[in-house]
């Protein structure tokens, strides 16, 4: 399925407070994460303000959230999104074991990554929820 232009370029939000994590995502993500999806612009945030500034202002295509975030966690806040963002962007979980699958599921986020992060499985996710919202975005022309 094809997005139609991929000159265009979709926002990634990456949230995490460790900057180590935030650069390990943002390098699997790379500049196109499959041929068929446009080119990202990567938004890296370390605080929850700036997490639900960014979410707030329609601007983000797909949000990346660790879950393991101190002290306000991906999941939580994923869950605050689905519930008050006008036309939330799909958003992938990253999450430290996998019994966090339920806290996932319960935070309505729309994919999960496990760590230690696959640079190849964190890529096809993040295009997938590109090619989701590219389809799905209210706003879409």
């Amino acid at each position: 399925m094809s997005t139609g232009s991929t000159d265009e370029t979709m926002k990634v939000l990456v949230y995490s407070d460790d900057a180590t994590t935030r650069a390990e995502v943002s390098q699997a993500i790379g500049r196109r994460p499959a041929a068929d999806v446009p080119f990202v612009e990567i938004v890296e945030c370390a605080t929850e303000p700036k997490v639900h500034q960014w979410l707030g202002s329609g601007e983000i295509d797909v949000a990346v959230l660790d879950g393991e975030t101190q002290p306000a966690g991906g999941m939580g806040i994923a869950r605050q999104a689905k519930d008050e963002v006008y036309d939330c962007p799909p958003i992938c979980l990253i999450i430290a074991r996998r019994d966090d699958r339920w806290l996932a599921d319960w935070s309505k986020a729309d994919a999960v990554v496990p760590q230690p992060l696959e640079p190849m499985v964190l890529a096809d996710t993040v295009a997938d929820l590109m090619r989701r919202r590219s389809s799905t975005r209210l706003n879409a022309e």
